[in-house]
């Protein structure tokens, strides 16, 4: 993952956010996003590898805020910090429009799926570059399949062991964020049965998913500096947890989430792992410990999330309950209701939250647009306007 630029501190006349501070005067915690995209071919509907040159086209215009990825099937957008949503929402759909046009411009579309829906994707044609070599010399046919795209929500947190401890209190919350997010059913031309087939391939690495229960920053560290002295990893980019403390920037950076199909959904996204950050802090500045699910059912409750989506049932990790999904989405809601309301986000999210639960997530519309002409072509057309308006299959 390529870097984002540096979280802006909130104005020195305005207290940050802590449980003694009055809840008009908390600053909302600064919010910044990463989108990875496909690009597609929009003839023939499959994905096709000229990421380095659409990132070069863009670039004239977003500067860093755009980037090549693992395969040059992908490209990916940033925005800025911000900590006003609505800001945030513009620049997701104006980096999205400038993305479409670049693609555009060598007859191409961009993609928000979290998996390649047409097209021969193994193995991946790998981005030119020493650390894209470096990795396939290790992790080998593991980088094959890895034209997965995320959404990942970085959350200005400075401190280093406030970030470990919202770790910590996060992890429970994965296999909601999963279900909620998901957009992947389709791969290589065939239903995967999973909401989120992303998230079951990207699983497969040696750290990745849900991440351990840290005691302390200095557990973090160990722990690391093992993963990396013992090449489990290349570097500290490499730990591609759910959830990790961001290596380059004052953040916690969340990576549980499918490509959002619509820039609406990935502002619902970042509205939640916001809320749900603050609720944290809120909780860890209180002296309240973190829940600490078995790791055998948070991972279990990923797997079913990841599989059934917003449809079916969620595993609650801590209560060790099977409930509807959307009753589980309704149940953290009220969890983090009063940081929606200080944020400013109650409305927004309860408008989007509504839109999803009436339409289905991502993976339920690229659905939806199959049944009708059993198409897959037709996902793909829903994919590309979906993604960005302005584009046409």
């Amino acid at each position: 993952m390529t870097s984002q630029p540096q979280q802006q501190s909130p104005p020195d006349d305005v207290p940050a956010d802590r449980p003694d501070a009055p809840a008009g005067m908390s600053a909302p915690l600064t919010v910044g996003v990463e989108e990875e995209f496909l690009l597609v071919d929009p003839v023939t509907r499959t994905v096709s590898p000229q990421g380095p040159q659409v990132a070069a086209a863009a670039a004239g215009e977003l500067g860093h805020r755009v980037g090549t990825e693992l395969t040059r099937y992908q490209i990916e957008g940033r925005t800025e910090p911000h900590t006003c949503l609505n800001e945030a929402a513009e620049e997701l759909r104006a980096t999205r429009a400038v993305l479409a046009r670049a693609a555009a411009g060598r007859g191409l579309r961009i993609a928000s799926s979290g998996s390649p829906i047409l097209g021969l994707v193994t193995p991946v044609p790998l981005t030119p570059g020493p650390r894209y070599a470096e990795s396939l010399s290790l992790f080998r046919a593991l980088d094959d399949e890895q034209s997965a795209c995320a959404c990942h929500v970085h959350v200005g947190v400075a401190d280093p062991r406030e970030a470990i401890e919202v770790s910590n209190h996060l992890r429970p919350w994965l296999p909601t964020l999963t279900a909620l997010a998901a957009n992947s059913p389709y791969w290589a031309g065939r239903d995967t049965g999973y909401a989120s087939w992303r998230t079951t391939t990207w699983g497969r690495w040696p750290v990745a998913g849900p991440p351990p229960y840290f005691d302390s920053p200095a557990h973090f560290q160990d722990l690391v500096e093992e993963l990396i002295g013992t090449r489990a990893v290349l570097d500290r980019g490499g730990l591609y947890w759910d959830i990790r403390p961001s290596h380059h920037l004052p953040t916690i950076e969340v990576r549980v989430a499918d490509a959002g199909l619509t820039p609406e959904d990935t502002v619902l996204l970042a509205a939640l792992v916001r809320a749900l950050t603050a609720t944290a802090l809120t909780a860890i500045r209180a002296g309240e410990p973190a829940p600490r699910p078995a790791p055998e059912l948070l991972r279990a409750a990923c797997w079913r999330a990841a599989r059934d989506g917003l449809s079916g049932h969620a595993l609650d990790p801590v209560t060790r309950q099977l409930l509807p999904q959307t009753t589980q989405i309704e149940h953290m809601l009220r969890v983090i209701s009063p940081a929606l309301h200080r944020n400013g986000d109650l409305d927004l999210v309860r408008t989007h939250w509504d839109r999803l639960r009436t339409r289905g997530s991502g993976a339920d519309r690229q659905r939806a647009a199959y049944r009708h002409r059993s198409s897959l072509h037709d996902v793909v057309d829903h994919v590309i306007h979906a993604t960005c308006a302005s584009q046409t299959p």
